[in-house]
């Protein structure tokens, strides 16, 4: 269940109450006139459904009420009411399937800003991933993966293809360029620092590295992994289900690539810088085709769930 809380205009407030009321899958509905200082109005609260969670916002949103007062939403955790029980049932469809758009737009918008903590986390990423390529060590590459940012980039450029929001994507294409770039420039600084005092040698890059090796040398499955990884981020950022991001973040090659190439190129060894940008845009290249193909899917089957439910209400 969600919890709407909204701050009407008083000459709003009716058109907002019949709006909620019409909605299937909401109940709990407070009204409190006069409550709103800032802007002056009526304070409006009711529960929804997640899966009637979108429509619902969406209407609000075709009243101006985002401009003339306030829409904010939280999820709620545990809701004991056999009220709430009873909308989730009539609400179309399954919550943990449903897409709130807006509040993906804005989560995608905050994750794919770049921002000096973004840069930082990939460039410490980065970093990380370098050591483990030279050291050959699967360990610290899984680290490096999870901590990696660059989904969000990733996941913000789908939403807007999606979207059609053409500055969303622009914000998340620079994020994701930038970041990389300025973490690789480091990682060639941090090489040759590392050099300089004994603890990374061109030997050791040059090696056979068993364990590593498969991050300069992209081949199908490396698109097929990218493939799945996207669909799977793209669910867990749509179904709320955000832990799962950790698992998707250790599943692609995306950092300890670009670590690899940076290193590479430090040591002249051009063949694995290559073969490890390969690798990185190939891996970029499948999560955005995948995840743009997952919402437009969700987005169709939604629409679909919504026209089926409103032939059904006209029965």
């Amino acid at each position: 269940m969600l919890h709407l809380r909204l701050i009407t205009p008083s000459d709003r407030t009716d058109d907002v109450v019949r709006l909620i009321e019409k909605t299937v899958g909401t109940t709990h509905l407070v009204v409190v006139p006069g409550a709103a200082r800032n802007p002056a109005g009526d304070v409006v609260m009711c529960d929804v459904a997640r899966e009637a969670g979108d429509e619902l916002i969406g209407a609000l949103r075709a009243l101006d009420l985002d401009k003339t007062g306030s829409i904010a939403v939280e999820n709620i955790d545990l809701s004991l009411s056999r009220r709430a029980d009873k909308a989730e049932a009539e609400a179309p469809g399954e919550g943990a399937d449903a897409v709130l758009w807006e509040h993906l737009a804005e989560a995608t918008h905050e994750e794919s800003t770049l921002s000096f903590t973004y840069v930082a986390f990939i460039t410490l990423a980065t970093m990380i991933a370098a050591c483990g390529v030279v050291l050959d060590n699967a360990i610290l590459i899984v680290g490096a993966m999870a901590v990696g940012p660059e989904f969000g980039p990733l996941a913000g450029i789908c939403t807007a293809a999606v979207q059609r929001h053409p500055r969303l994507a622009l914000r998340s294409l620079t994020a994701l360029l930038v970041g990389f770039a300025v973490a690789m420039l480091v990682t060639v600084g941090f090489t040759y620092f590392m050099d300089g005092v004994g603890l990374f040698t061109k030997v050791r890059l040059a090696a056979e590295r068993p364990n590593t090796n498969f991050i300069y040398r992209p081949d199908a499955f490396s698109f097929v992994v990218a493939v799945l990884a996207g669909i799977a981020g793209t669910l867990s950022l749509t179904s709320a289900k955000s832990g799962l991001l950790v698992g998707v973040a250790i599943s692609v090659t995306t950092v300890p690539a670009a670590a690899n190439a940076a290193v590479a190129f430090s040591y002249d060894e051009y063949r694995q810088a290559w073969g490890s940008t390969e690798q990185l845009l190939l891996n970029l290249l499948g999560i955005i085709l995948a995840g743009t193909l997952t919402l437009l899917a969700q987005k169709l089957l939604w629409a679909r769930q919504r026209e089926r439910t409103a032939k059904a209400g006209g029965v």
